[in-house]
Formats: C-alpha cells, sequence, structure tokens
C-alpha cells in the first residue's frame, strides 16, 4: 500500500510539474510574440503610406550623392499638417534597387528604380562632388528627360545643374550651381543662363528651380512647398523645423 501510495504522489507530482512547465513554455512563447509584435511596429510605424491621389515627389539618387541634399527635400515634404494629415509622397528613385552610398558613407535603399517608378509631381535632383559618372550614365539622363514630360516642377540643387545641362530639359532657363561652379557650367552647356552664384542662392525660371546646393536645399524646398500648399504651411513646416533657431544660432 505504501509503495502504491508513492507511486500516486510521483504521478501527480510529474503531472504538476508537466503543467507548469507547459505555462512557462506559453508564457515565454507569449512574450516573444508581443516583443516581435512590439519590435514589428517600431519598424513600420512611421512608413508613409503611398496614396494615390496625392503628389508625389522624386528624390532621385545615385552612388556619391550629397545626403543633404536628400534629406533636405524629405524634411520638407514629408511634414504633415498641423493636424498630422500627409500631403505628399515622398519616394527615393535610383537606376537599381540595390543600396546607394552617399558621399558620407550612408547607404540609402530606394524606394523605387527607374523602371518602376510612378508619376511624379515633382523631381529633385541632387549633386556629387564628382558628377562625371553621373554626366555620362544615359540611363540617368534618359531618366531626367522622361520624367520632365510629366513633372510640374523640376528643381536642381548644387551640381545637379549639371545634369539638367545635360539632358537640356532647362535650355533658354535661369538656372544656379554650387558656389564657384557657374562659370564651367556655363561653358559646358551654352543653352543654359546661368546665374553669379556668388550673388545668387535660389533661381526660379518656369517650372524649373535650382540652389547652390547643400544647406541651401532647404530653400529650394521650402519654395516649392509654399507653391504647392500655402505661406501657412511652409511658415508651420520651419517652425517644425527649428529653421528659426538655425538663423539666429550666433546670437
Amino acid at each position: 500500500m505504501t509503495k502504491f501510495r508513492t507511486l500516486i504522489i510521483l504521478i501527480f507530482a510529474t503531472i504538476i510539474i508537466g503543467c507548469n512547465s507547459d505555462k512557462s513554455k506559453n508564457n515565454l512563447e507569449s512574450e516573444n510574440i508581443n516583443h516581435t509584435e512590439k519590435k514589428t511596429d517600431t519598424l513600420t510605424k512611421h512608413l508613409k503610406p503611398f496614396k494615390a491621389d496625392l503628389p508625389t515627389i522624386g528624390l532621385l539618387m545615385y552612388n556619391g550623392v550629397l545626403q543633404s541634399e536628400i534629406i533636405a527635400t524629405s524634411d520638407v515634404f514629408a511634414k504633415p499638417t498641423e493636424d498630422g494629415k500627409q500631403l505628399f509622397n515622398v519616394v527615393s528613385i535610383a537606376e537599381t534597387e540595390n543600396p546607394i552610398t552617399t558621399e558620407e558613407g550612408m547607404h540609402f535603399v530606394p524606394d523605387y528604380t527607374f523602371e518602376n517608378c510612378p508619376k511624379l509631381t515633382a523631381l529633385f535632383i541632387p549633386s556629387a562632388y564628382d558628377m562625371y559618372a553621373q554626366v555620362h550614365n544615359d540611363k540617368i539622363v534618359d531618366f531626367i528627360k522622361k520624367k520632365n514630360q510629366e513633372t510640374e516642377f523640376t528643381v536642381s540643387n548644387c551640381a545637379g545643374a549639371q545634369l539638367i545641362g545635360k539632358s537640356g530639359i532647362a535650355d533658354g532657363h535661369k538656372i544656379v550651381t554650387w558656389i564657384g561652379g557657374g562659370e564651367q557650367l556655363q561653358k559646358e552647356y551654352p543653352n543654359l543662363k546661368v546665374q553669379n552664384d556668388s550673388l545668387v542662392t535660389f533661381v526660379e525660371d518656369g517650372k524649373f528651380s535650382s540652389s547652390n546646393g547643400n544647406l541651401a536645399s532647404y530653400i529650394a524646398a521650402l519654395n516649392l512647398l509654399e507653391k504647392m500648399t500655402s505661406s501657412q504651411h511652409r511658415k508651420f513646416v520651419e517652425s517644425y523645423l527649428y529653421l528659426d533657431r538655425l538663423q539666429k544660432w550666433k546670437e
């Protein structure tokens, strides 16, 4: 009888331990699921959905691009209204789907390639310190020509003006480039009306606008933002970006 009682106790102990083990396992699995959900939410909650009814701002990218000129435009156009409404699709485009490496060494993954790029309302063309490879890349130049047929606005920053010149889309229009680059730009592309980059930071002529680049890219983006929205929204975005602090930083 004693042996039987001992056997019963051992059986119950085994069942209890097994149940507790199952509970622990279930709790651990539940925690892992919750952790995965939280991790996924962290990764996805900032993604902006592509809305076909919104204007689309395209940011051209390529290896060696100055990342400030990509960031400036996305900084400005990705900001919502004061009540949180999305106003634009902001997408990046490169020749292939492979990550590009900026001049500063960061890796950016394009949203679209030249082949599947959606219709653009505006195309921003940035620069690199050495534009030889880009200017002699027929696929980039042809993409700019093709997209210019559908865009309402085409913007270049810094030496991106060289791609504008190479494409021929702005012949007869005013343009400005990086400080010190105007004379060479005019020589290479005589059909452009190159402005004095020592005096001119930003210029607009019809659908085309351009800037000296780098942080001056914010000027080009903000100018177009106001044109596409309102002066009130521009002021809101400027305050969102603390641009007033940048202007007064020496005080």
